[in-house]
């Protein structure tokens, strides 16, 4: 991993415009699994309600990954709306492809995961095989219990609860 150090972010509403642009990063790297086209605008669609809760609900937050100062990406978290389910999710982790494979998203990964008392949801589609081999090293390595979960919203997503261990 780079020595320089790794920040992560929490943004408010006022950085909803840069958190928009760097999701159409995002939105063009999944587009092969996702088969999303982009608008008559040339950009990919973004929810918007959907987006602006990530500063309005509990448990929703955007964050930047930022690197030696340099935004590196972002990620989002959500509070899981999956029937039963009470975790939050690890919703989007992307990181610019200057910086990957140095061990940034999994230092952040790690991080996050690793926090607090709540379980976590992690879920990514199956025909990703970048996030695959990313996730299944992170989930792997992962110091709590990570146990694989088939929700039915959607069979093209794997889906993985991270928990606290129990003494």
């Amino acid at each position: 991993m780079s020595g320089a150090p790794i920040e992560l972010l929490q943004t408010g509403p006022e950085q909803v415009e840069l958190i928009r642009n760097l999701y159409q990063f995002y939105a063009y790297e999944s587009s092969d699994w996702e088969q999303e086209d982009v608008e008559v605008n040339g950009l990919y669609y973004i929810h918007e309600a959907h987006l602006a809760r990530y500063w309005q609900d509990p448990d929703w937050s955007a964050h930047l990954i930022l690197v030696d100062g340099f935004i590196a990406g972002f990620l989002l978290i959500e509070r899981s709306e999956l029937p039963g389910l009470d975790a939050l999710e690890l919703a989007d982790l992307f990181i610019l492809k200057k910086y990957r494979r140095q061990g940034i998203g999994r230092a952040v990964a790690t991080q996050v995961l690793m926090s607090g008392v709540d379980a976590w949801l992690v879920r990514f589609y199956r025909q990703d095989e970048t996030a695959l081999a990313f996730w299944r090293t992170v989930l792997d390595e992962l110091p709590r219990p990570v146990q694989a979960i088939e929700p039915d919203d959607d069979p093209q997503l794997l889906s993985f609860m991270v928990t606290r261990a129990t003494h």
